[in-house]
């Protein structure tokens, strides 16, 4: 099969994927036992104004009406409103997602070259104490309880260093001072030369950045030392370096890119879930992302807005996978068969 068929196969299942999710997600918030607008609204509004709410949102019509008009306002980018706020879910979801984005970049910056470290050395230290020491590691980081570690953290150099805020995200106060460009704010603080408030927003996203990023590190390290020792033992790099090839060369060629499938993916993985939001650490440090706001639409019994988030993160995940798929062609023509 051929590069531009499989990347064309993979396109056409991406769509098919979140079609299949969203129903899911839609059914199954229909058969939920008790009535979403009254738990929402509370049970003491009088019937006429539940009715009116109901009708407002199209939650009068029958079930299938009610599934192709959500399907037709997904499609064209409307998302419902909140049962709550009355808002539109699509005001929410921009700031939000891009208050995660910036969260999961700075994340990744600390987990990937974190993680990839770590691995190496474990696998180029096979057996060695030093292998032991990072396979320790690994395993103590991932398993740390992610709350747990974000509040260690709080305490240390915020509460008693005082060195650094214990909340996340940008400061109010920068993000009103400048006008916003791509809606990230250490980004738009550079292209509006606001040095002051990049610096701010960057101390703001050191402790939750940081919190996750040494927690996936863990997994990323772990699965990076496993893929190398794997790789290593073959018999195509046992041949190479008895040829006398530069051991450097055989690493970067024969090695590293042979390992990189399981590491991709455990990426891959990994940025798709903080896409979603990560709640607890957003929790943790009140940090305004789709984690935090997820999680107060679920206490608030906001089923549209659950059921829109939800699939948001559906589709996530679905063009991440498809991502994943052309590198996986890329890097191991033999996946394309």
């Amino acid at each position: 099969m051929s590069l531009k068929r499989f990347i064309l196969i993979r396109v056409f299942l991406t769509p098919v994927m979140v079609l299949i999710l969203f129903t899911l997600i839609f059914i199954i918030l229909r058969i939920l036992p008790g009535d979403p607008v009254r738990v929402a609204v509370g049970p003491k509004l009088p019937p006429e104004y539940i009715e009116k709410i109901k009708k407002e949102l199209g939650l009068d019509k029958p079930l299938w009406r009610q599934y192709l008009d959500c399907l037709y306002g997904y499609l064209h980018g409307d998302f419902g409103k909140s049962l709550i706020t009355r808002r539109s879910f699509k005001d929410e979801l921009t700031s939000r997602f891009k208050a995660s984005l910036e969260l999961t970049i700075f994340s990744m910056l600390i987990a990937i070259p974190l993680g990839f470290f770590v691995g190496e050395v474990g696998a180029k230290n096979s057996g060695k104490a030093l292998d032991h020491l990072t396979r320790v590691l690994t395993v103590a980081s991932y398993s740390m309880p992610v709350f747990w570690l974000g509040v260690i953290l709080q305490l240390i150099f915020g509460v008693w260093l005082k060195v650094l805020p214990v909340t996340g995200g940008p400061p109010p106060e920068v993000k009103f001072r400048i006008h916003e460009i791509t809606g990230l704010v250490t980004l738009d603080c550079l292209l509006n030369g606001d040095i002051a408030g990049f610096i701010s927003t960057i101390e703001h996203m050191i402790l939750p950045a940081f919190t996750l990023g040494f927690v996936i590190s863990g997994v990323i390290g772990r699965v990076t030392r496993n893929a190398l020792l794997e790789v290593m033992q073959q018999d195509y790099v046992i041949a190479a370096r008895a040829r006398g090839i530069p051991e450097d060369r055989v690493y970067g060629k024969y090695i590293f890119r042979n390992a990189l499938l399981p590491i991709v993916t455990i990426i891959s993985l990994q940025i798709a879930l903080l896409l979603g939001g990560a709640v607890l650490t957003e929790t943790t440090f009140d940090y305004p992302g789709l984690g935090t706001y997820l999680k107060d639409a679920i206490l608030m019994r906001d089923y549209t807005v659950v059921q829109a988030a939800v699939t948001l993160y559906a589709i996530i995940v679905a063009v991440i996978n498809l991502i994943v798929d052309v590198i996986y062609a890329f890097l191991d023509p033999r996946i394309r068969y």
